[in-house]
């Protein structure tokens, strides 16, 4: 399978020694040197993967990534970036990045992380002999397969790790789950960072289902999360 890596980077250099690696390892990578040139390369090809820096000229690679996420919630996103600060990182992965990595980084560490991601979201992928996993959760329906949560005739677009992470939810409802559990399942490490990103998702969550005052996610403190689902809801 041919993989498509669009990299957004300005340091003309690095770029181009990015580039060179990324095609001796197999990756088809198209390189761009500014956000705008980013995403209108985006708008007009296909891509598996975007490798993006945040310090861009014209449009940033938060702005970028935001403009990408509007329409797209399933290409994976790594930052590249000399910024360090834990904001910057909560901010990426609130954005919908999926990893980050800090300048200078090694080619063999970015190599691994691609593979990582990439291997993620083909095991995340519901196969479509699959029949569809539904969920009624008080006044939402949660179709796992179809990724999506419903509330009326108004749906909600998840991501692969957004279903992921409700359906262990659902499947553990009213018990706790292990972050760890969660973590090795579905980022397949329970470092500190993919902890980090599964806190963002556990917000991104609570806010899907707030329209139901009933439905609550409680941290369990040094364990995990639990799903609180009343009896009285539970269709």
């Amino acid at each position: 399978m041919d993989i498509k890596i669009l990299l957004v980077e300005d340091d003309h250099n690095l770029g181009e020694v990015l580039q060179e690696y990324l095609e001796l390892k197999g990756f088809h990578t198209t390189l761009c040197r500014d956000g705008e040139e980013g995403w209108q390369t985006y708008q007009t090809q296909s891509f598996d993967m975007c490798l993006i820096d945040i310090m861009l000229p014209k449009m940033d690679g938060f702005a970028l990534t935001e403009r990408i996420r509007k329409q797209d919630n399933h290409t994976p996103i790594i930052f590249l970036t000399a910024k360090s600060l834990i904001e910057d990182t909560l901010k990426g992965l609130r954005l919908g990045a999926d990893d980050y990595l800090t300048k200078p980084f090694s080619m063999e560490e970015l190599l691994l992380r691609i593979q990582a991601i990439l291997r993620r979201a083909q095991s995340n992928t519901p196969s479509p002999k699959l029949e569809a996993e539904q969920y009624v959760l008080g006044k939402f329906l949660f179709d796992y397969t179809a990724q999506k949560l419903f509330d009326g005739e108004a749906a909600q677009k998840l991501t692969s790790k957004e279903a992921a992470l409700l359906k262990m939810l659902c499947d553990y409802q009213n018990q706790t789950l292990a972050r760890s559990e969660a973590l090795k399942a579905i980022w397949h490490d329970d470092t500190y960072f993919n902890a980090r990103s599964m806190d963002v998702y556990i917000t991104k969550l609570r806010k899907y289902l707030k329209g139901d005052p009933r439905l609550e996610i409680l941290n369990v403190h040094g364990q995990g999360f639990r799903l609180v689902v009343p009896q009285d809801v539970i269709g």
